[in-house]
C-alpha cells in the first residue's frame, strides 16, 4: 500500500512538473507576441555562408547591450535590409537563451551560390556574347530566382522577336569544386533551342477603302505571307519588321493624301508551330489637299521662286511625306531641298519649318516659315587622323578654303573626293564642324580621316599551258617618288605622295612577262592633271607541248611602252574627265613561225593613240558605291602606214 502511493506521489510531481514547463512556455510566447522589451546578451551567425561572422553582425548593427523588442521593427528592418543584398537564399533570428531580460540570439543565413562560368549552346558565338553581356551573368554573380527566370524569358522574348515562337531555353547548373573538392561556385549551361521561324500564313486589312489588301501588303517590304511562286525572298516575320512595315503602310497612305490613317490595332494569331496570321485594322480617314502655301520671313529668295522649287502647286493632293523631302529630305545629303538651296549659298544657320495654319473641310494651308540668319565662312579648315598621307596630298582635295562662304555642297563634294583616293576608310571620313559662332557667321571645318591599306601584293602560282606559271605583283597606290632616295623614308616603304607604282613577273618554263607603271595624279602639283607612263617586256620561246620542251633559237619578243595624260573638265560639270595617250609595241621574232604573225623573222612596230571621255559621279566609297554612275567612251587609232612607207600589206599577206 506505501509502495503504490509513493509512485502516485511521483506521477502527480511530475505532471505538475510538464504543466509547469508548458505554462512557462506559453507564458514566454505570449511576452514575445507582446513585443516584450530584452537587452542583447550575444548574437551568434550560423548557416551556408562564407562571410566572416563578425562582418556579418557589424553589418546588423546589432550590439551587445542594445535594447530590443522580440519581436519587434528593429529584427524585421534588419532581415529587410539583409534580403536588399540580393545575397542569401534564407535568413531567420532564432532566440537561443533568456536570462531574465536577457536574451541570445542566432541568426541563420544561406549564403546564394556564386556564377563561375556561362555556356550557351544553340546560338551563334555572337548572340551567345550578347545574351551574357545583357543578363550580366559575368563570374561572382549570384545565382537568384529572379536571375534564372529573367534570363529565359529575355531569351525567349528576343527570339520570339526573330519570327522564332517556338523556342525553348533550359538552365541548369552544376557545382565548381577547388583542389579540396569543397563547392565554390557553379558553372552555368543555358541550352536554347529556337525551332522554325513562323511562317506568315494571312495578312488581312479591315477598314481599307481606298487602298485594297493586296496593294498594302505590297508596301510591307519586311513581312510577307506565304507563297511558293516568290522565291526571292522568303515568308518569315521579326516584330521590328513588322513595325517598320505598319510605319511605311501610313506613310503611303500620306503620300496620297491620307493625312489622318492611322493603324488602330493589329492581331497576331498563332494557327499552329509553324504558321500564324496577322490582321490590321486601319483607319483611313479623309483624303486632304493642298490650299495656299505663303513663304514667311525669306528675303534671299522671292517668294515665286522657292514656290517653284518647292514643286507643290494649290490643289496638289496633300502628300505630307513629299512635303516633308521638299524642305530637308535626310536620306540624301545633297537633295535638291529647300534647306540644302539656303546651305550651299552660305545660309547654315537658316531654319526652315512648315506649318499648318489652316484646315478648311479637305484643304490645308501652310506656312513655311524661313528664318535665314547670318552668312556663314570658314574660318579654320583642318584635316586630322593622316599618319601617312602628307598634307598637301589631302588640301590639294579640299573643295572648302578658310575665308571662303560656307557650301555643304563643297562638303560633301570634298568628303566625296577624300574617299575616292583609296587612301582612307571611306566609312569613317566625317566633316567636323568646330567653333560655330551664329553671331559673327564663322566656323571651323575639321575633317576626320582614318589610313588604312592602299598597297597590294600579288602573289600567284599554279600549272596550266605545259607548266608551272607564277606570279608575283606590288601595286603601291600612295607612294612617294621624292623620297624613293632617302632611306629614312622606307618604312617599310617610302609613303604619302599620292603617286602610285605597280611592278609584276610572271614567268613559267617558256616565257617570262615584265612590266612597270607610274602615275602622277597630279602633274606639277597646281591642277588635278594625271600623268601616267607604264613598260612592259616579254620574252616568249617556242614550246613543243609534247616533248615539253622550249627552244631559246626560236623566240618572240614584245617589248612596250605608254604615256598618257588626263584631265578634269569643267563642262559639262567637274565629274567629267579627258584623257588621251600614245603607246608603242615592238615584236621581234626570231624564227617563230606559228600563224600568229605574217612573217617568222623580222620585227614590227605598232604605234597607237588612244582618247576617252568618261564622268565618273560615284560617292565616297570607290569600291562599293551606293550612288551616282561611272562610264567610259573610248577610241583607239594607229597611223595608216600604207600611206606613209607605199607597201601593199594586203599583198604582203598573201604573199607570205
Amino acid at each position: 500500500m506505501h509502495k503504490k502511493l509513493t509512485q502516485y506521489r511521483n506521477l502527480i510531481l511530475a505532471l505538475g512538473f510538464a504543466i509547469s514547463s508548458i505554462l512557462g512556455l506559453i507564458a514566454q510566447q505570449k511576452e514575445f507576441d507582446a513585443g516584450k522589451r530584452y537587452t542583447l546578451n550575444n548574437i551568434t551567425v550560423t548557416g551556408t555562408q562564407n562571410f566572416n561572422e563578425n562582418t556579418v553582425i557589424a553589418f546588423t548593427g546589432l550590439r551587445k547591450g542594445d535594447q530590443l523588442y522580440i519581436p519587434g521593427e528593429r529584427l524585421s528592418n534588419v532581415t529587410q535590409k539583409l534580403w536588399e543584398q540580393n545575397l542569401f537564399s534564407d535568413i531567420a533570428f532564432y532566440v537561443t537563451n533568456i536570462d531574465g531580460d536577457l536574451v541570445d540570439l542566432e541568426l541563420y543565413i544561406v549564403e546564394l551560390p556564386k556564377l563561375n562560368e556561362v555556356t550557351v549552346e544553340g546560338v551563334r558565338k555572337g548572340q551567345s556574347k550578347e545574351i551574357i553581356k545583357d543578363n550580366n551573368l559575368k563570374p561572382g554573380t549570384k545565382i537568384t530566382k529572379n536571375l534564372l527566370t529573367t534570363t529565359k524569358n529575355y531569351i525567349k522574348d528576343k527570339f520570339r522577336k526573330q519570327g522564332f515562337f517556338n523556342t525553348n531555353v533550359v538552365i541548369a547548373t552544376t557545382a565548381y569544386t577547388d583542389s579540396t573538392g569543397a563547392e565554390i561556385a557553379k558553372d552555368m549551361k543555358i541550352k536554347v533551342s529556337k525551332g522554325d521561324r513562323v511562317k506568315v500564313k494571312s495578312i488581312t486589312f479591315d477598314g481599307n477603302n481606298e487602298i485594297k489588301d493586296s496593294k498594302l501588303r505590297g508596301f510591307m517590304k519586311n513581312v510577307k505571307r506565304k507563297n511558293f511562286l516568290r522565291f526571292y525572298k522568303r515568308s518569315k516575320f521579326t516584330e521590328d519588321g513588322f513595325e517598320e512595315d505598319k510605319e511605311r503602310i501610313i506613310e503611303k497612305y500620306k503620300e496620297r493624301g491620307y493625312r489622318d490613317a492611322q493603324i488602330v490595332s493589329d492581331t497576331l494569331i498563332v494557327n499552329d508551330d509553324k504558321n500564324i496570321s496577322l490582321k490590321l485594322e486601319v483607319k483611313e480617314g479623309k483624303k486632304y489637299y493642298f490650299g495656299d502655301i505663303r513663304f514667311i520671313g525669306n528675303s534671299v529668295y522671292p517668294s515665286n521662286y522657292l514656290r517653284q522649287y518647292l514643286g507643290i502647286q494649290k490643289g496638289d493632293v496633300y502628300n505630307g511625306v513629299l512635303l516633308q523631302e521638299r524642305i530637308a529630305d535626310n536620306t540624301e545629303p545633297d537633295a535638291p531641298d529647300l534647306t540644302n538651296l539656303y546651305q550651299n549659298e552660305g545660309y547654315l544657320f537658316s531654319e526652315i519649318n512648315p506649318v499648318e495654319v489652316a484646315v478648311r473641310n479637305d484643304t490645308i494651308d501652310y506656312e513655311i516659315r524661313i528664318r535665314e540668319g547670318k552668312e556663314a565662312y570658314f574660318d579654320h579648315v583642318t584635316v586630322v587622323g593622316n599618319d601617312k598621307t602628307n598634307d598637301h596630298v589631302i588640301y590639294r582635295e579640299l573643295r572648302t578654303r578658310p575665308g571662303q562662304k560656307y557650301s555643304k555642297r563643297n562638303v560633301i563634294r570634298t568628303i566625296r573626293e577624300l574617299g575616292q583616293l583609296g587612301y582612307f576608310d571611306p566609312e569613317q571620313l566625317s566633316p567636323n564642324f568646330k567653333n560655330v559662332d551664329p553671331n559673327n557667321g564663322t566656323l571651323d571645318m575639321e575633317y576626320s580621316v582614318v589610313e588604312k591599306g592602299s598597297s597590294q601584293i600579288e602573289l600567284q602560282g599554279g600549272y596550266g599551258g605545259g607548266g608551272f606559271v607564277g606570279t608575283l605583283g606590288l601595286s603601291f597606290n600612295n607612294f612617294s617618288l621624292r623620297n624613293i632616295f632617302n632611306g629614312e623614308a622606307y618604312k617599310p616603304i617610302p609613303m604619302g605622295d599620292g603617286q602610285k607604282l605597280s611592278l609584276r613577273a610572271q614567268a613559267s618554263s617558256f616565257y617570262q612577262t615584265y612590266s612597270l607603271s607610274v602615275v602622277e595624279p597630279w602633274l606639277g602639283g597646281k591642277k588635278p592633271v594625271q600623268l601616267s607612263t607604264s613598260f612592259s617586256h616579254t620574252i616568249q620561246y617556242l614550246f613543243n607541248f609534247q616533248t615539253r620542251e622550249r627552244d631559246k633559237n626560236r623566240s618572240f619578243l614584245i617589248t612596250g611602252g605608254s604615256i598618257g595624260i588626263a584631265q578634269r573638265l569643267k563642262w559639262p560639270d567637274d565629274y567629267f574627265q579627258l584623257s588621251q595617250s600614245i603607246s608603242f609595241q615592238h615584236y621581234n621574232l626570231q624564227n617563230y613561225n606559228t600563224g600568229l604573225f605574217t612573217f617568222g623573222d623580222g620585227y614590227s612596230n605598232n604605234f597607237a593613240y588612244t582618247i576617252g571621255f568618261g564622268r565618273n559621279s560615284t560617292d565616297v566609297n570607290p569600291v562599293f558605291p551606293r550612288s551616282g554612275s561611272n562610264f567610259l567612251i573610248s577610241a583607239k587609232l594607229t597611223p595608216p602606214y600604207s600611206a606613209f612607207n607605199n607597201i601593199d600589206y594586203q599583198g604582203l599577206a598573201e604573199e607570205r
